[in-house]
């Protein structure tokens, strides 16, 4: 399977709301529930408003497999309102998702391998990253085996988050 990437824009929202739709049915079919909900993204109106917010801040990336959305990922200059930001310039991978019928194909990894040319270009040498620290941090480890060390947590209303950098 050939993963190729593309810059996205403003008129892709509908196409990261339903990868992210996706990912919260996929996530819900595994059990779980606590680290996007069981609603899905794009019928939540604040949901959709704080995705067109966050693509706007930086630049959306869909990944895509023989022309269908695959993944998505939006890199900002900072990280989103619940994190401060770090001390130096910096790369953040927000909105990172994969579409529940390529889950396990690499997507992921591809648009985070992505993240780190990006970073590079920009002559930015910090990528940082912040993910649900839940589900026995599973996806904590996701992050560490692609060569991110935890750095500070942090919660939301009682959901645990972990950030994570990466030098580049």
């Amino acid at each position: 399977m050939k993963i190729s990437i593309r810059k996205g824009a403003a008129e892709d929202l509908p196409t990261v709301l339903g990868v992210l739709d996706s990912a919260v049915v996929w996530l819900n079919g595994m059990g779980i529930t606590a680290q996007w909900g069981t609603e899905s993204f794009s019928g939540r109106p604040g949901a959709v408003e704080q995705v067109r917010r966050t693509m706007s801040e930086g630049d959306p990336w869909i990944a895509e497999v023989d022309g269908v959305p695959a993944g998505t990922m939006t890199l900002t200059p900072h990280p989103g309102r619940h994190v401060p930001p770090a001390a130096e310039p910096e790369v953040y991978v927000r909105l990172l998702a994969t579409d529940a019928r390529f889950h396990g194909h690499g997507v992921g990894a591809a648009l985070l391998a992505h993240a780190e040319e990006e970073t590079r270009r920009q002559g930015v040498s910090l990528l940082r990253v912040d993910c649900f620290a839940g589900s026995e941090g599973r996806l904590v480890a996701y992050y560490e085996g692609r060569g991110f060390t935890r750095t500070e947590t942090f919660a939301v209303d009682g959901w645990e988050g972990q950030v994570l950098e990466r030098r580049v």
